[in-house]
């Protein structure tokens, strides 16, 4: 998944503090872990200069954000059958597990977030050459956690090898749906898609929600009006089933949970090459082909170095605005934010980071959420691998180098145990805590790797690290272990450099001195002339007559926070910034023009928030309307226009800074404020 940064730069944190100091704290806390299985303690740190402990590998194995116990029984396969039913805004759904049973009278342990349980059942054999049957068996369902939900146990009969579990997502919604009406899509018809990373699945299958655990997915899928399923796995076809086509997806490469993606939508599909094509709504077909006719030669640019594609065929489901995220790297079927179609495909790195996922995170996973960096860190440097094979050196290097500028930032900001790449606070909810440290430090880290010893001896290092450890879960110590066994104790440096700290990159605060500084040779002309610029030399009808996208964003970057409004005024007038087409740049530049008063964006601006959801144009653009008026009126204004279009993990982080107190409290206390969220 692309970067959710929170915020993107914070200097109205201190505006807004009356209004984060409870919610925020709140939001951002470590949950506790089930009852049954506390979170190991989190690494102590001695000094603030000083890199934490490396946690122990009983501490690396656990994930306190799971009620399975995979140690007593582990899922080995999971079938689903979905009703999918508009009507009701709710799934109604069969979920049958194959089960390995480690300890012979250990019941079964599955996540639940806010599901109806209305049966559980067991496959048994009453002896030896007598068919299986179906019955009833006892199960519970926990006390609600706010954060992981109820763990659902299953006691299993003496042979039972298979459990049936019977269900309904939360007539209230749930966390991993998002249910769009006709006027949120672009058609007549309303949509669905699921968003499950990081543990949201449970809220729309009872699973064992934990990276580590992966199983195989069959599925088939009805919906109660004529609209087209698509699953993040095989489409295996459709047949009759009464009334209601019955679609069939399978995927036979094991998964994590968080993978489990549906979408449900007027949708029709696109050949872009003999492995790739583009899903969308039939009014955005067209765009979406053009802007994404050149990923079949994305996979190319990745294999001959890192190793084959192994998930059969690579899709890209574009949905609609209110996708709370730039993409999510479903495996065969990336779901993406049509905010890239930028008419120019000058934002197709997003497309080439969710790619790269297939072997970082998909085929290599992150063994708990703690170890988020394993998926992130790696992704983004493979991300910039395929920009560079593709679109050149100089391209991937600008990308680089704005990485490096957000990760100064949220350096800056966040506190030292949130600098580590491995988390230093367990059992966090996920989605609180994202930031540019697991991408882009954890990127740096694998660059640093790389420029120490030569593209000769890293790159079939990483290959080698895919390759053995194809379809399983890795914590950090499996490839700190992994570093020192194939590189820091067999490779020679190259001349002039020397192994690095791997404790201090790992689990110390901020960024080592061997930290490799990206340059790129355009942002120079870039920095040159907004010096001249801003000094008076540099009339604004003479600024980036050869300029992309990348360099418009690192000029913006090198904006003085007392800059007057009227010199924006100037800009735009020459240059349109506020009519840009590019997402990316435009949401940069509102948010570059509200925090320096310079109005002429306000109409742009409301349209922006109220049309699109993605959670990282969106924090950034409230917290600067807030520092810029001093006051909420006009933030909550359009917050209060725009808020049930938004998905709920964009609500989640948006209403503490944007709903009156008693608002938050009176929804703490209803119903939704558990599993629902």
């Amino acid at each position: 998944m692309p970067r959710r940064r929170l915020s993107t730069p914070r200097p109205a944190l201190l505006l807004v503090a009356g209004l984060l100091a409870g919610p925020v704290a709140l939001a951002c806390s470590s949950r506790p872990a089930p009852e049954e299985r506390p979170a190991p303690a989190r690494p102590a740190q001695a000094d603030s200069s000083s890199p934490a402990p490396a946690p122990s590998e009983a501490e690396e194995r656990a994930d306190p954000l799971s009620y399975a116990r995979p140690e007593e029984v582990v899922v080995r396969e999971l079938d689903l059958a979905l009703d999918v039913l508009f009507a009701e805004e709710r799934i109604a759904g069969v979920a049958t597990y194959r089960i390995e049973r480690r300890s012979p009278t250990a019941p079964l342990h599955l996540d639940t977030r806010g599901l109806e349980i209305e049966a559980v059942e067991a496959a048994v054999k009453p002896a030896a050459g007598v068919a299986e049957s179906w019955a009833p068996t006892t199960f519970t369902l926990g006390a609600v956690d706010p954060l992981l939900g109820a763990a659902l146990t299953v006691n299993l009969p003496e042979s039972a090898d298979r459990v049936r579990v019977r269900y309904r997502t939360s007539s209230d919604g749930a966390s991993g749906l998002h249910w769009l009406t006709p006027a949120q899509t672009s058609g007549d018809s309303p949509f669905l898609y699921s968003q499950s990373q990081a543990i949201h699945a449970r809220s729309w299958v009872p699973s064992q929600d934990s990276p580590a655990i992966r199983t195989p997915v069959r599925a088939t899928v009805t919906v109660d009006r004529p609209l087209r399923p698509v699953m993040a796995a095989n489409d295996d076809g459709v047949s009759a089933d009464g009334e209601r086509p019955l679609y069939r997806f399978s995927i036979d490469e094991p998964i994590p949970a968080y993978l489990l993606a549906i979408a449900v939508g007027e949708l029709e599909k696109r050949e872009l090459g003999p492995r790739t094509a583009v899903w969308a709504e039939p009014a955005v077909l067209p765009r979406a082909a053009a802007e994404l006719a050149e990923i079949e030669s994305m996979l190319p640019a990745i294999e001959d170095d890192f190793g084959r594609y192994r998930w059969g065929r690579y899709e890209v489901l574009i949905l609609p605005p209110s996708f709370p995220f730039g993409g999510m790297e479903n495996p065969i079927v990336t779901f993406a934010t049509p905010t890239i179609l930028a008419g120019d495909r000058s934002l197709i790195s997003l497309i080439a980071h969710e790619l790269a996922h297939s072997w970082s995170g998909n085929l290599v996973t992150n063994a708990t959420w703690d170890d988020l960096w394993l998926n992130e860190g790696p992704t983004t440097y493979l991300e910039r691998r395929i920009i560079e094979e593709l679109y050149g050196r100089e391209r991937a290097e600008m990308e680089a180098t704005l990485g490096k500028a957000l990760l100064r930032e949220s350096l800056a900001e966040l506190p030292e145990e949130q600098q580590l790449l491995r988390s230093g606070v367990r059992g966090q909810d996920p989605d609180a805590v994202f930031s540019d440290i697991a991408y882009e430090k954890g990127a740096l880290f694998l660059r640093t790797l790389e420029e120490t010893y030569g593209r000769e001896t890293f790159d079939p290092f990483l290959r080698a690290w895919f390759d053995e450890h194809a379809f399983t879960g890795q914590n950090t110590a499996a490839f700190v272990d992994f570093v020192r066994a194939r590189l820091l104790d067999v490779a020679t440096p190259l001349p002039g450099k020397k192994a690095p700290d791997l404790t201090h990159w790992i689990y110390g605060p901020g960024l080592p001195t061997d930290a490799p500084e990206p340059s790129a040779a355009g942002f120079a002309a870039v920095e040159a002339d907004a010096e001249a610029w801003l000094a008076g030399r540099l009339h604004s009808r003479a600024l980036g007559k050869t300029w992309g996208p990348l360099h418009w964003l690192h000029f913006l970057g090198q904006l003085p926070p007392d800059l007057a409004a009227a010199r924006l005024a100037e800009l735009d007038h020459h240059h349109q910034l506020t009519a840009s087409d590019n997402r990316e740049l435009l949401a940069i530049w509102l948010e570059v023009a509200v925090r320096r008063r310079y109005r002429g964006v306000d109409e742009r601006l409301r349209w922006f928030l109220t049309t699109i959801g993605r959670r990282k144009f969106l924090t950034p653009l409230y917290l600067a309307i807030l520092a810029a008026d001093g006051d909420s009126e006009r933030a909550r204004s359009i917050y209060e226009a725009a808020r049930s279009t938004y998905h709920p993990i964009a609500r989640e982080s948006l209403d503490p800074l944007l709903l009156p107190q008693e608002a938050l409290r009176a929804d703490a206390a209803g119903p939704a404020a558990g599993p629902a969220k």
